[in-house]
């Protein structure tokens, strides 16, 4: 058996299982006057997926929630891979920026959302804030131990040759520290895609997000359009945390 086909099996398995109990929850345990609660997965597929007039606006949505997420995801990349550099390169920068980086993580991003719209307006701007504050301590964190984590035979071959401290950055430090930045894009892709749909949910100015038609959709109690929106949105971040995984691996791959 090919190692493909051992790693599709456990998935197809479980999305059967999902789909088995979807099923059982949506026939079995609600009666027909309250199965628009769990809407069946073929009338989901038939009266939102298969109606152009339902699926167009989703997928609009998506794309404008995508971009929030992309654009925060850059954001968040390029703003820890350079702060960590910094904390790696001094000490007292370390000191004095990782436990406010830890704050950062630890607020709950709730309560400081009405602040962001406030200061910010509620639009597209204030999306990706959101993002860039959800996604940013992962790629600190992971960057951060990766530039670490190259050994000290390896330090004290470069002193030896008396490398100046940009050679013992890019030729040393960078490249150990690889696996670790993809350790942080693919978390902090999985976390940008939320705090997009977060944003979605409290800036609602402009064109609708995914995460606003959730909300629209919860306020309509049109479930199986709920239902659907909530499957495309996974479906995206799932995509994006494969991308980021196929890449680290390739890159990664490459270097080793």
């Amino acid at each position: 058996m090919s190692s493909a086909l051992r790693t599709a099996i456990p998935v197809i398995a479980a999305l059967v299982v999902a789909i088995g109990l979807w099923l059982a929850m949506s026939y079995l345990l609600l009666s027909p006057s309250r199965r628009f609660l769990v809407p069946p997965p073929e009338q989901v597929l038939l009266d939102s997926f298969g109606n152009w007039k339902h699926l167009q606006p989703m997928l609009t949505a998506l794309g404008l929630t995508a971009e929030v997420a992309l654009v925060g995801l850059a954001t968040a990349s390029v703003l820890g891979i350079f702060t960590a550099i910094a904390m790696s390169q001094a000490s007292w920068v370390e000191r004095a920026v990782y436990p406010y980086a830890v704050v950062l993580q630890t607020v709950p991003i709730l309560a400081i959302v009405p602040l962001i719209g406030l200061w910010f307006d509620y639009g597209f701007t204030s999306r990706v804030i959101v993002c860039v504050i959800i996604a940013l301590f992962p790629m600190i964190a992971n960057t951060l131990f990766g530039l670490h984590s190259a050994s000290q035979g390896a330090h004290d071959l470069f002193t030896l040759n008396k490398a100046t401290r940009w050679q013992r950055l890019t030729k040393l430090q960078l490249p150990a520290a690889l696996p670790s930045i993809f350790t942080g894009l693919r978390t902090s892709s999985g976390l940008s895609v939320i705090g997009a749909i977060v944003g979605d949910f409290f800036f609602k100015q402009g064109e609708p997000g995914i995460g606003t038609l959730l909300d629209v959709y919860r306020a309509r109690l049109q479930s199986t359009d709920l239902f659907a929106a909530i499957i495309l949105a996974s479906l995206f971040g799932i995509a994006v945390f494969a991308v980021f995984t196929a890449l680290g691996k390739l890159v990664v791959g490459k270097r080793s």
